[in-house]
């Protein structure tokens, strides 16, 4: 009988994945990842997806199905590998994507290491996303549910990787699996999706960045794309790419935050017109299939709810990755993701530089 460890947090997609993992015959064990303490990170008990609730909700379903559960302290890890790039990459003027780093070096990484030690042979997970095996390799599809497809954030699986993963929930859409829950009389059938990043769950980061630091950043200056000075900033972490709300600015009609100067401490606002770029460069690629250095026509997105854009994209000889689309795509953001598309297949992806 093949073994799986359930990465479950408390939501109703994992508790749906152990339920279905369970009836189909997999040993399988319940475990939730502990990232940090609360109040580590300024905030109280009941407001994020790792908070005492979430754990008994876990443990409820696992004790509901007949499966062992645990829980894996992993908070150095997460500090380390999650946190502090967050708040590195915010400190240079880039806007990171935790979710990202937290699948790649926590969910397959740190607790994939955990399965071969307890000689489990798959990490199974709540995404919505699909993996096929064909022509002698895996490969990562997007979920059924096109709304809450999560393959974007998953571009970083490895063949080693996509071979002991399992995404029992991405050949139904949501609809379809809180009716199992219901079904299975899970109390958290119609528990509210997370929206927020888990460890700033009021959306400041800022304030996050401030309390988790100890630093604060200076206010500096609103400059246009002239470089006249039209305003005052409370701080450049405060701001991202695309922006426009919030600025204070009385330009008498919408300005956009177009570019962060970190050595200068000014935050460079203009129309909507000088968001746009057609080219856009990446490191850090992961190719899961489809590796071709003469360039490759496909679709791409560069945030996570956007829809794909038409583009071609290929290796330079540094080893970037040149994506050029064939229409200009709108607040190309550093430290964001690129994730490239051949159908419903993701072909790789890296980090925008």
């Amino acid at each position: 009988m093949k073994k799986a460890l359930i990465a479950m947090s408390g939501g109703v997609d994992s508790g749906v994945a152990a339920f279905l993992m369970k009836n189909a015959g997999y040993d399988c064990m319940g475990v939730t990842m502990k990232l940090y303490d609360n109040e580590d990170i300024g905030i109280s008990r009941d407001k994020t997806c790792c908070s005492l609730d979430d754990i008994e909700d876990a443990r409820n379903i696992a004790v509901k199905l007949g499966i062992p559960y645990h829980v894996f302290n992993f908070k150095d890890d997460f500090e380390e590998k999650v946190i502090k790039k967050f708040i590195e990459t915010y400190e240079k003027g880039g806007t990171p994507n935790p979710c990202i780093d937290c699948n790649r070096f926590l969910k397959f990484e740190k607790l994939m290491q955990r399965m071969y030690e307890l000689k489990y042979d798959y990490v199974v997970t709540g995404h919505y996303a699909d993996i096929e095996y064909k022509d002698g390799r895996y490969y990562l599809k997007r979920g059924a549910d096109r709304s809450k497809d999560q393959s974007y954030v998953l571009y970083s699986l490895t063949q080693e990787q996509l071979a002991h993963t399992l995404f029992p929930v991405g050949r139904y859409d949501k609809e379809e699996i809180r009716k199992i829950a219901e079904q299975q009389g899970f109390y958290n059938a119609h528990k509210p999706d997370s929206q927020d990043i888990c460890f700033v769950p009021d959306g400041d980061y800022a304030s996050f960045i401030e309390r988790h630091t100890g630093n604060t950043y200076p206010k500096g200056d609103f400059v246009d794309t002239q470089g006249n000075v039209i305003g005052t900033h409370n701080g450049i972490i405060r701001y991202t790419i695309g922006q426009r709300k919030g600025l204070g600015i009385a330009a008498g009609k919408p300005v956009y935050v177009c570019q962060k100067d970190i050595q200068g401490n000014k935050i460079v606002v203009g129309d909507e017109e000088n968001l746009m770029t057609d080219t856009v460069f990446a490191d850090n690629f992961n190719w899961i299939y489809k590796k071709n250095k003469l360039g490759l026509d496909c679709t791409a997105k560069t945030r996570y709810n956007m829809a794909d854009r038409k583009c071609r994209a290929e290796i330079c000889p540094d080893g970037k990755v040149k994506i050029v689309f064939d229409s200009p795509v709108r607040a190309v953001t550093s430290g964001q993701a690129v994730v490239l598309y051949d159908g419903d297949y993701v072909v790789g992806g890296g980090t925008i530089i």
